[in-house]
């Protein structure tokens, strides 16, 4: 049985932690381009991949939650992990993750 007075507050943690990510990762790739394509901002790079990498650990940890109290699907949880690494990848799995999440949930409130 899922919990759901504890879902609105997962599903808001998950989606601040998505856009957070999917944010850091074109930001990481910008400087990535700098970088090998220009010369410029090694050390920067350096530091926001250690930026996004702690936040891609959040965000999992956001993903885990999600699962345990809704147990979606195991290809909606994939496309979840999967969004914290391929750029863009981001905001389209989250906008489609919690317009089913929504459904499911409502479906468990009745």
């Amino acid at each position: 049985m899922t919990d759901i007075k504890n879902l609105p507050t997962a599903l808001k943690l998950y989606r601040a932690m998505s856009y957070a990510v999917g944010t850091m990762l074109l930001v990481f790739c910008a400087f990535i381009i700098l970088r090998h394509g220009f010369g410029l901002g090694a050390k920067a790079e350096t530091v926001v991949a250690q930026i996004h990498g702690l936040l891609y650990m959040i965000y999992l940890a956001t993903v885990v939650n999600v699962w345990l109290k809704l147990r979606p699907n195991g290809g909606k949880i994939v496309g979840m992990i999967c969004a914290g690494f391929v750029p863009f990848l981001a905001f389209f799995v989250e906008r489609s993750t919690m317009s089913s999440l929504a459904e499911l949930s409502s479906a468990n409130n009745e």
